[in-house]
């Protein structure tokens, strides 16, 4: 059964332990309370926040002004695919790291580089979670939700979730309830192809290597570790969502802009990151920069504060909160960042965690 409260301080169920009190409280640990919890909020008028673990949220100060839903449903089931795959399908509510290892000492390859991320299942296909080479996309193959517009509960495929990088047909819109997640995993004892450079170094493999599945998660959380990514409750730069800004993906126009620039700033002889991106809708070619390698040139380097916030000592990326800040102090550091690295690179850097309440 749901288990309500009132005035609730959401501070205690977000990672960067910011955020307001919710006006109402449910926690749901069921599929058919979270299912009765929303469709009552919403035949009522309510305004409805669903929180999993809390780990990609920016809330206001303020709080919110309706009914905050605890995803805390659990269930983990996996079932014979094709030759060689195994489907599992795992309720929102399951915490994604133990998920993760769970994946990993039964011999089910796709999920192993995405070791060490906080928050819930649910989350996963919203965000389009992806780490280390790894994105979610490769190995979601249903999402099953409760869809706030028909009040029916639906499946949507891959490609009904039309991913892209961190991003999902779930993200930016109230429509749909992640309920429970199916992915596609390979029985291996090995791990997928090592697509990332930092990590083949760590592993000391050559790119598209394959490595035991135990050797891929344990480097993947070595390196999260260093760069404060980890949850370590006495570790002030865990406080955070994680990266707070996504790698810009550039048009050529926008890419012949950010050279110029570059030049100019930095000297004729200094490149910057670039990676090969997917053709933009109109085919023009893309390609994706670093958004840590921008903000550490444009005079943000690791550690920088401002008031009480600060970004992390470990990563470019992450902006913490070590000493009791409010949501508007992090937000004032985000703009500066953000404006910073318009200012000198002419690149609009976004978000990656969502805003309750406030905004950019």
């Amino acid at each position: 059964m749901a288990v309500f409260a009132e005035e609730v301080n959401l501070a205690g169920y977000t990672t960067l332990r910011l955020g307001g009190p919710a006006r109402r409280f449910v926690e749901a640990t069921t599929e058919d309370d979270l299912v009765s919890v929303v469709r009552g909020a919403d035949r009522d008028g309510e305004p409805v926040l669903v929180l999993g673990g809390g780990s990609n949220l920016v809330v206001s100060d303020d709080g919110f002004p309706g009914t905050v839903v605890h995803v805390g449903t659990r269930g983990v089931q996996q079932i014979a695919d094709e030759p060689g795959r195994v489907l599992v399908r795992v309720q929102a509510g399951e915490e994604w790291d133990p998920f993760v290892a769970r994946c990993v000492a039964d011999g089910l390859a796709g999920v192993e580089c995405l070791a060490g991320i906080p928050g819930r299942v649910g989350a996963t296909p919203i965000q389009n979670v992806g780490a280390y080479g790894q994105d979610v996309s490769e190995t979601i193959v249903e999402v099953r939700a409760y869809d706030r517009t028909t009040g029916t509960i639906v499946k949507l495929d891959a490609a009904a979730c039309r991913f892209s990088y961190r991003n999902s047909v779930f993200k930016g819109s109230d429509r749909y309830v992640v309920l429970e997640v199916t992915y596609s995993l390979r029985e291996a004892e090995e791990s997928q192809p090592i697509a990332y450079a930092e990590l083949a170094r760590t592993l000391g493999v050559e790119l598209g290597a394959r490595v035991p599945l135990k050797e891929a998660r344990d480097a993947v959380l070595e390196l999260r570790r260093a760069k404060g990514m980890v949850l370590d409750p006495s570790d002030p730069d865990t406080r955070s969502a994680g990266s707070f800004f996504t790698n810009p993906i550039l048009d050529p126009e926008q890419l012949a802009e950010l050279e110029r620039r570059v030049a100019e700033r930095l000297g004729p002889d200094v490149d910057f990151p670039r990676y090969p991106e997917s053709p933009g809708p109109d085919g023009a070619p893309r390609v994706k920069t670093s958004a840590a390698w921008l903000i550490d040139r444009a005079g943000f380097a690791k550690g920088y504060a401002l008031g009480p916030v600060r970004i992390s000592s470990k990563h470019t990326l992450a902006l913490t909160n070590p000493n009791g800040a409010r949501t508007a102090d992090l937000l004032a550091l985000a703009r500066r960042v953000r404006d910073g690295v318009r200012d000198a690179f002419g690149v609009e850097l976004v978000n990656e965690p969502v805003f309750v309440g406030v905004r950019l």
